[in-house]
């Protein structure tokens, strides 16, 4: 019979956020894999847990998971656990759950903590609709171009960064999103000294150029205004004529009908106003 994953979600910082049904589990299982195992064996040894523990990480993620859904295939079970939080959330987890179900290898989660929908629900901006892009990409292309599809993002936008990065990154932010835009900083997140910093780009820059951050921190911003995105968009069209709008619209592939549908919706006029305005440009040019 095969085994099971179980990921494991752990504490971000306090020990009471483990859950019961956690503890159980990492007491019951065959193995647990760990993130990092000397981070691991401490929360294990605080709650006297003695199960076998082994290494699963960012550079072993893909031969290790092999191993691992080899083991769960003669009926080993194992719980994942990152260094905190979720597995699988800005962690290697994902890349052993996929291999799972490929392998047709049973895969529940153990809901818990996530320093994100911590952040969030902490930051006193809009939870109804939010972006998570954990922490921003390395590579410098791929990172300008997530920052330039941020710049019409809505959404409540969700960053990790490590302190030592967080004056360098919040630049970059404040450049591509303007610096008055609203931010809460979450740092020590469910520790002693945890801390919400509502802000702007500006202020926390302000701060953290003369301030040594300290601790991982979340970035949770404000997403920029529907309204002021449809007045950019309707100042954009107003500077098009009808002509080049509808050039726009049917080279997207839209049939004539639909583009001049498209065009008195974006422009905020009838459809027969551009059908008549069409009609009379090409009595001008016949004549």
């Amino acid at each position: 019979m095969a085994g099971k994953l179980y990921l494991c979600a752990t504490p971000i910082g306090n020990l009471e956020d483990i859950t019961l049904r956690v503890l159980n589990t990492l007491r019951e299982v065959d193995l647990i894999a760990a993130e990092d195992t000397r981070h691991s064996i401490k929360l294990l040894n605080h709650f006297e847990i003695r199960t076998p523990m082994t290494s699963y990480h960012e550079y072993n993620k893909v031969e290790k998971a092999r191993y691992l859904v080899e083991q769960m295939r003669q009926g080993t079970t194992i719980a994942l656990v990152t260094d905190a939080g979720t597995p699988g959330i800005s962690d290697p987890g994902e890349e052993l759950v996929r291999q799972c179900y490929e392998a047709g290898i049973e895969v529940t989660s153990l809901p818990g903590p996530a320093a994100c929908v911590t952040a969030l629900t902490l930051s006193g901006l809009a939870t109804r609709r939010f972006c998570f892009e954990a922490f921003l990409p390395v590579d410098k292309k791929e990172r300008q171009w997530i920052l330039e599809e941020l710049k019409s993002e809505t959404r409540t936008i969700i960053v990790y960064e490590a302190p030592h990065h967080l004056v360098a990154t919040l630049t970059e932010l404040a450049e591509a999103l303007g610096e008055t835009r609203k931010i809460t900083l979450c740092r020590e997140l469910t520790k002693k000294h945890e801390e919400a910093y509502r802000t702007t780009f500006a202020g926390a820059l302000a701060r953290f150029r003369t301030e040594e951050p300290r601790g991982e921190c979340v970035i949770v911003i404000e997403g920029r205004s529907i309204g002021e995105m449809q007045q950019e968009r309707q100042r954009s069209w107003d500077e098009m004529s009808i002509e080049e709008h509808m050039e726009v619209c049917l080279a997207q592939g839209m049939d004539r009908k639909e583009a001049m549908r498209v065009v008195a919706k974006d422009r905020g006029i009838a459809k027969r106003d551009v059908y008549q305005y069409l009609m009379a440009k090409k009595e001008e040019v016949d004549n």
